[in-house]
């Protein structure tokens, strides 16, 4: 039993030895020498994570007011801003939780093209709202014009994080996960108050969300 145990410690080491291998190695592929065009397009990608998180809930909140003021016109708007409080919020207490410093902190060799970050890495912020996002308006507008570009958004979001040095592949992975599963997570919290506590006052399907 303890040869056992003592196996499974050692393939378990080697497993996260190679995985932190290959998480720096890809990094330092993508993440390159400072060149002042493409670092320059690169932040603007990430800069638009915020913007745009509040620009489309707004938006369409906007938009469906002017149409009609009742809750089945709104609740697209509820429903990307719950994914984004959501994803935000499991992304915060992991970063808090797991305290993985900074790619550029741990190597020299890393160019950090983006100053404005935490001390933390693990998951991306960034690339968890992109996802949240792009996976909620995805979900509400299944159409290939919406769903073709907000994919490329959303990746290249989780690219220029990388390429600027302040997140490794995994943070990047992790969070397009966190941000995927809050916007579907998301969706059926929404789609049961909906049902649970407006569609007994409106007679509307409870299909409908």
């Amino acid at each position: 039993m303890r040869r056992l145990l003592l196996l499974i410690f050692i393939g378990g080491f080697a497993a996260n030895c190679s995985a932190q291998n290959n998480d720096i190695r890809i990094l330092r592929n993508l993440n390159g020498p400072i060149n002042s065009a493409p670092d320059a397009l690169m932040r603007g990608v990430s800069n638009s994570v915020l913007p745009m998180m509040i620009a489309v809930p707004a938006g369409i909140l906007i938009y469906n007011r002017c149409k009609s003021g009742s809750w089945t016109e709104k609740k697209e708007a509820y429903f990307i801003a719950s994914a984004l409080v959501v994803s935000s919020g499991i992304t915060f207490g992991l970063k808090y939780a797991v305290n993985r410093p900074r790619p550029f902190v741990m190597y020299s060799d890393v160019y950090q093209k983006d100053s404005h970050v935490g001390p933390y890495s693990f998951p991306s912020g960034h690339t968890s709202s992109a996802f949240a996002l792009a996976t909620s308006v995805s979900m509400y507008y299944p159409e290939w014009y919406v769903i073709a570009p907000a994919a490329v958004w959303a990746c290249t979001v989780g690219y220029s994080r990388m390429y600027l040095g302040v997140h490794y592949p995994t943070d990047v992975l992790a969070g397009a996960l966190v941000g995927s599963g809050s916007a579907i997570l998301s969706y059926y919290i929404t789609r049961w108050i909906n049902h649970r506590y407006f569609n007994r006052y409106s007679g509307e399907n409870p299909e409908q969300l």
